[in-house]
């Protein structure tokens, strides 16, 4: 199985008549993933190589059965191409955008709780979800991944998403779902979110999870994990040695006043049975021994 997302998936490009939405968005879709539509007010009736173009993201969802939207418009439009899909019917929306306001951010954190509930949000500022074989939504290369698990990958950085990918497909160990939550202050979807969608998930195993330094997230994961993973951890955290005070990356990836530095993030995850690498082809070591543990 997979989380999220997988064959039977069926996707919506908000932002599929731009360069980038449509580079992607076909990418996706000759990946196998089942891009289905588009959306653009101007010019509804249309098709980008084949895919129709609706005025919204109902319409859309109302034709074609979306069920999932990958969003790629500019940063000022997000917070209105978030709340179009939910309202739309979508349940699970993927923005890659980055440069989104924080209090958009935190507008549409709040606002999906209260008034959608069943609707997930991934990013914005993310590389998007993959399960490799079935689906990828979003800029991840699909041909760095190797299919089939027993591992689950959820990253907070997008380069270091498509580092794990590839660490465990040079020693032929397959990926169920990967998710790259991204790297701002308020993300969608959290690590305890996807920690929790892997432990109920019969196809994944174990789980490697790719921090940052900023903010308690991973803090947040560890006290998680120690309490209600059964399932095998490998981790890696990037930052270790960022200056303090000084954001690094991700608009996330600040450490303010001795919280949040990399150091009390590792301590976190060990004491919760982490086993974690001092960079990122360590960590896939510690995966590989884990798999072959398994």
């Amino acid at each position: 199985m997979s989380i999220f997302v997988d064959e039977q998936t069926r996707v919506l490009y908000q932002g599929l008549t731009g360069s980038q939405g449509r580079y992607y968005g076909l990418l996706n879709r000759d990946y196998g993933t089942q891009v289905v539509a588009g959306t653009n007010p101007k010019k509804a009736g249309s098709n980008v190589d084949g895919v129709p173009i609706f005025a919204d993201a109902a319409a859309a969802v109302e034709a074609t059965g979306a069920d999932a939207s990958c969003i790629f418009v500019p940063a000022p439009a997000v917070r209105d191409a978030v709340m179009e899909a939910a309202q739309g019917g979508v349940k699970f929306i993927v923005a890659i955008t980055e440069g989104v306001p924080a209090h958009d951010e935190l507008y549409l954190f709040n606002a999906l709780k209260r008034h959608y509930p069943d609707v997930l949000l991934l990013g914005p500022n993310c590389p998007g979800v993959i399960s490799p074989g079935k689906c990828n939504i979003g800029i991840t290369a699909g041909h760095i991944a190797k299919a089939g698990g027993p591992v689950g990958i959820v990253s907070r950085s997008g380069t270091l998403t498509y580092q794990a990918l590839y660490e465990l497909k040079t020693k032929d160990i397959g990926v169920t779902t990967c998710v790259g939550i991204g790297g701002d202050p308020v993300p969608g979807t959290s690590f305890i979110d996807c920690l929790r969608a892997f432990e109920n998930d019969p196809e994944t195993e174990a789980v490697m999870l790719i921090g940052e330094i900023g903010g308690s997230a991973e803090e947040q994961a560890a006290e998680f994990i120690k309490s209600h993973m059964s399932k095998p951890v490998a981790g890696y955290i990037a930052g270790v040695t960022a200056p303090p005070g000084k954001k690094m990356g991700h608009a996330g990836a600040i450490v303010s006043g001795g919280r949040g530095t990399a150091a009390a993030k590792i301590e976190a995850l060990r004491d919760a049975g982490v086993q974690v690498g001092l960079n990122p082809t360590e960590a896939g070591e510690h995966m590989a021994s884990i798999v072959a543990d398994l």
